[in-house]
């Protein structure tokens, strides 16, 4: 039988050889998506609850987010342990499952006890499973940064989106940056709502996180003396503010056979809009809310920062799915910065400061090095003590 199997290669030997060479190439090519990591990933199988309330203190946060969540959780099959943190308006509830547990099964579980257990929660908290990664889950840290940072060397052209001569910042929607805070503001709005979104349409990206910059905010700072003075309480400025922020749908009217919605906007979109808000009327004469108080842009209060090179930077990061290849997912998400990058405001980039794809790929040539000189070494070795041998 091997005599026959022998003599058919022979006779067909072109035949096998290109099998050969389609099976080594099935097989180079299936060697570049092997799931191949620097370091092992041994992340047992976890959900993270976390949840946000920036009214409450640490010791309010456990008793009233952390606990009921905790006790929640109790008896969902495959749970092991279940630990958590409390810290000033933030709460972390870690639940460990099994190793056979299914992660997804999982999760859908624990958001099951999460519905059941709203009720038990103070107003206003939304408790907020987090992404299916891990630790080992980032694998892009790029910044979004002013390409000339206070405009030194930027091509200035005064009224057109970009740097102005007096060193602001016009954006493309007319709005005039002058200090630091709404520079760093304006970066944090364009990771948030330009960058993250195109960036979570990546296969195997389980989320973005931002840090940095600050969130925009409509800071209202009211004038005490004036607000006695009109007789205006803190209260009712704060409904008249809700008033003047509204969007509602009035339904829809008939004409001609045809139905046409009517929709009511009265949303604020800028500081001047606020300030022309009425907050109060005084024998029939409007009181506006920039009489009584002063109205800026500015940034939400913050309890961290992110900084390249000693410089406040706004700082995002790719998360990886479980089970992907942070290889794969990596060259991915650079390759998407790179097509976001063209469409970014005036003045305004994106640089990758970390690309796991770069270690895997520099940990694998280490590795290929290392055994092709062992190989070598063993051949060389091999060689002489054989030659020795066949010399005796």
């Amino acid at each position: 039988m091997i005599a026959n199997l022998i003599a058919l290669a022979v006779r067909a030997r072109w035949a096998v050889l290109f099998i050969f060479l389609a099976i080594a190439g099935l097989g180079l090519w299936q060697l570049t998506k092997l799931p191949i990591d620097a370091v092992p990933d041994i992340t047992n199988k976890q959900v993270q609850i976390n949840t946000v309330d920036r009214r409450l203190s640490p010791v309010e946060m456990e008793k009233l987010v952390t606990y009921p969540i905790e006790t929640a959780l109790a008896g969902i099959p495959g749970l092991e342990t279940t630990r958590s943190i409390s810290r000033n308006g933030f709460s972390q509830v870690s639940a460990i499952f099994s190793e056979g547990t299914d992660l997804y099964f999982a999760r859908q579980q624990v958001g099951e006890r999460l519905t059941q257990a709203r009720d038990t929660l103070p107003d206003g908290v939304q408790p907020q499973i987090g992404p299916v990664t891990t630790g080992l889950g980032e694998v892009v840290m790029y910044t979004v940064e002013y390409a000339n940072p206070d405009g030194k060397g930027a091509k200035i052209v005064n009224g057109q989106p970009g740097w102005q001569s007096d060193r602001s910042y016009l954006t493309p929607e007319g709005d005039r940056l002058t200090n630091a805070v709404e520079q760093a503001g304006f970066l944090r709005t364009v990771q948030d709502w330009i960058v993250r979104p195109q960036l979570r349409a990546v296969p195997g990206v389980a989320g973005v996180d931002s840090i940095g910059g600050y969130a925009k905010t409509f800071v209202v700072e009211p004038d005490p003396v004036k607000l006695s003075t009109y007789g205006i309480s803190y209260s009712e400025l704060g409904e008249a503010l809700e008033n003047a922020n509204l969007a509602v749908g009035a339904n829809y009217y008939n004409r001609g056979g045809e139905g046409y919605l009517v929709r009511l906007d009265a949303r604020v979109r800028s500081v001047d809009e606020i300030k022309n808000a009425v907050a109060a009327t005084r024998g029939g004469v409007p009181i506006t809310v920039g009489q009584i108080a002063n109205v800026e842009s500015g940034g939400d209060l913050r309890t961290g920062a992110g900084s390249v090179n000693g410089k406040e930077a706004v700082i995002g990061t790719a998360l990886m799915l479980i089970g992907q290849n942070s290889r794969i997912v990596a060259q991915d998400v650079s390759a998407k910065l790179e097509q976001v990058s063209k469409t970014l405001p005036p003045g305004v980039t994106v640089k990758v400061v970390l690309d796991r794809s770069k270690l895997v790929n520099a940990t694998v040539a280490t590795v290929q090095r290392n055994l092709t000189e062992g190989a070598i070494l063993v051949a060389v070795a091999l060689f002489l003590l054989l030659g020795n041998c066949a010399r005796r």
